[in-house]
């Protein structure tokens, strides 16, 4: 069937400012209402050639989806809310966007909100969202306040807790142990032969615990004393430069620095190249996130890869499962990787 123009489409007396239905896109797309919602909705459901042209179709007739009445048709808002502690950080946009890309795959929409590292930020923005009826939602980590856990556990809608593994999930779970992070930080630096560790980390409770647990395995390997430099969020460069200086000040200065983000490391490196310091013949340094900033410096940064593409298909993939009626339990170790480069 030929497709109908936007003026053929007009309706008696020339109304052409009223919306668009669903009948008339398909009218227009030569298919049947049903194929158009499928391709806006659902597009796993159609072919790929018979999506495009829905789209194409609704991009000439500048069709507007009534997203409402299609979530109060089927009970379902085909929209996912995604909590993180911030968008500035490479590294949780990273799992986002693995997210997001699996998500669009399946028909859903994302909402996302930065929650500034504060539970209690989170509960707001729960509270704000909830009323937007979301069909799943992602938190980063496990530290909520109580009234977030009784309020989602009352709702009953699928929750997944992303980046961190623990003992009391919500529900599922997709992420790694920052203790075990620390403890293997201990171990391959010090059969590396280093003695002198010192550490730059903000305060962020998941850095917090690897850090406890990375004191823990040093003490344990025989190296008691861990200098810690631990200012206020957030990550910066400059945080990174005062970290080494203050670092450096004290009386056996550390050979390796071990920072909790990639962001802090290379300020490192600049605080150390301002100072003459060579990395690393003088100075080991390691990140956290596996960043392309510190894969790309010069020397190329050491650091801890928590497999962010991954983490993030597992999230959306647990998610979607459970929204198919799948209720088994999910509690997903996504792992984590070392990667040793030029900087130590």
């Amino acid at each position: 069937m030929a497709r109908k123009s936007r003026r053929e489409l007009a309706r008696p007396g020339g109304q052409t400012e009223l919306p668009l239905t669903v009948r008339e896109v398909a009218l227009a797309a030569g298919v049947s209402p049903i194929t158009v919602s499928r391709a806006l909705h659902r597009p796993t459901l159609v072919s790929e050639a018979t999506r495009e042209h829905v789209l194409a179709v609704v991009k000439e007739l500048g069709y507007v989806p009534n997203l409402l009445a299609g979530s109060l048709a089927s009970s379902k808002s085909r929209l996912v809310a995604i909590l993180l502690p911030t968008i500035a950080n490479s590294i949780y946009a990273a799992v986002v966007q693995a997210i997001l890309e699996r998500l669009t795959e399946a028909g859903y929409q994302a909402l996302i909100g930065p929650t500034g590292y504060s539970p209690e930020k989170e509960e707001e923005l729960l509270e704000a969202i909830l009323g937007r009826r979301p069909d799943g939602i992602v938190l980063t980590g496990t530290l909520h306040t109580p009234a977030s856990r009784e309020r989602l556990a009352a709702l009953g809608i699928p929750v997944v807790e992303a980046w961190d593994l623990s003992a009391e999930a919500l529900d599922m779970q997709v992420g790694f142990s920052h203790e075990r992070v620390g403890e293997a930080l201990a171990e391959h630096f010090v059969a590396r032969g280093y003695r002198r560790f010192g550490v730059i980390s903000v305060d962020d409770p998941r850095a917090l615990r690897r850090n406890r647990a990375l004191q823990a395995r040093l003490t344990e390997l025989g190296i008691p004393e861990l200098p810690m430099e631990i200012p206020p969020l957030p990550a910066t460069w400059e945080v990174g430069r005062i970290g080494l200086s203050r670092l450096l000040e004290r009386p056996a200065p550390p050979e390796l620095v071990l920072c909790s983000s990639d962001t802090l490391a290379l300020g490192v490196f600049a605080e150390a190249s301002s100072r003459g310091l060579r990395i690393p013949e003088q100075l080991g340094v390691v990140g956290f996130g596996d960043t392309s900033n510190g894969r790309f410096a010069t020397p190329a940064l050491s650091t801890v890869s928590v497999n962010a593409d991954e983490m993030g298909r597992c999230v959306a993939q647990a998610l979607l499962d459970r929204l198919a009626g799948n209720q088994q339990v999910v509690c997903l170790d996504t792992g984590f990787a070392l990667i040793e480069r030029q900087s130590s």
